[in-house]
């Protein structure tokens, strides 16, 4: 819901108790910002091995190259071609770096990895044209996108619309945005319902479980925001399976280099070389296109790990030494005192 997720207002903040610690993602206050940082291998080790050097002539010799010289290089090694400048420089780097380290190593596979799975969530939630500060954006569509890590692959996915409470009735510009109509959100369930059927969905995933996951979005306010302030209204507490998350956003800027301006969804797909696929502002077509930049990210390289949680019922970077933890086992959230 990129649009609105633009133009909200900051969420209004509730008074909460001393004992409301379901609020916090840590027991204390350590999630600086670090959005300058990109994390390194945890595998690399010693960084006065000779390889590092090899990879440091690799690099220079790649900041030398003209786009027409990347993209013989890249077809060359039979890598994708499709990008910017900027993106087939960080391509080719990281083909580089993994090889040369791998050789290194002796090691085999995809062993950069940190989670089995990525489900990638994208709300819609209702709004206006011009939203006053204190509206309260309930959501109406709750799509969920798992991602393979392994195979790079989209393999399953989840949608339901939802029945907003506060403001039943649509706004014009909210159907026109988002394509859902009031006999969608007529038919719906309340969002207590919804959550439920989305946990089951998880559960049955074995994520969590047998598997190690995690969530992505599409900036802080899928959870820190839309996913807050609707479990306030629901009246139940915020699931702790998901106070903690990968902001795509973050994670594509510091990969590559470029600035926040350039992370907007449709800006990091057509510098990847991609066109949007569905309609925009639909929360599932979102969320496939988000997992598309997910994969092709890892693809390049990159190694996609938490930067966010809610912490005191606000969103909040998680510095790149905290320790690599999947999401808990998705539980049904209890309902507020």
């Amino acid at each position: 819901m990129e649009a609105q997720k633009e133009t909200s207002q900051p969420a209004n903040k509730t008074s909460t108790s001393g004992g409301d610690q379901e609020e916090q993602c840590c027991s204390n206050t350590s999630c600086e910002k670090n959005e300058e940082q990109e994390p390194s291998s945890p595998k690399q080790g010693d960084f006065s091995d000779p390889v590092y050097k090899e990879i440091a002539i690799a690099n220079g010799t790649i900041n030398r190259m003209n786009k027409n010289e990347l993209l013989a290089k890249c077809a060359e090694l039979k890598l994708d071609t499709r990008g910017v400048k900027d993106v087939l420089k960080k391509r080719l780097k990281n083909y580089y770096k993994k090889q040369k380290l791998m050789h290194s190593a002796g090691a085999k596979g995809n062993s950069d990895v940190y989670f089995d799975y990525i489900c990638v969530v994208d709300f819609e939630a209702t709004c206006e044209e011009n939203n006053p500060p204190d509206y309260l954006h309930e959501i109406i569509e709750f799509p969920m996108v798992l991602v393979d890590t392994h195979t790079l692959e989209i393999v399953d996915s989840f949608q339901e619309y939802v029945k907003p409470v506060v403001n039943p009735q649509l706004s014009e510009f909210c159907v026109k945005l988002t394509g859902i109509t009031q006999k969608m959100v007529d038919e719906a369930k309340p969002f207590n319902q919804v959550l439920k059927q989305a946990v089951s969905w998880l559960q049955k995933k074995e994520l969590g479980t047998k598997y190690k996951y995690t969530f992505l979005t599409d900036g802080s306010w899928d959870m820190g925001k839309f996913l807050n302030t609707q479990c306030k209204l629901s009246r139940i507490k915020y699931p702790q399976f998901a106070r903690k998350w990968i902001n795509i956003r973050k994670s594509y800027g510091n990969f590559y280099k470029v600035a926040r301006a350039q992370t907007k969804l449709i800006c990091m797909l057509e510098n990847l070389g991609m066109e949007y696929d569905g309609r925009p502002h639909c929360g599932l077509d979102d969320s496939r296109n988000i997992a598309r930049i997910a994969i092709h990210m890892l693809k390049d390289g990159c190694q996609l790990r938490v930067n966010e949680c809610l912490h005191s019922g606000e969103p909040r970077s998680v510095p790149i030494s905290a320790p690599i933890e999947g999401a808990p086992a998705p539980k049904t959230p209890k309902k507020r005192d």
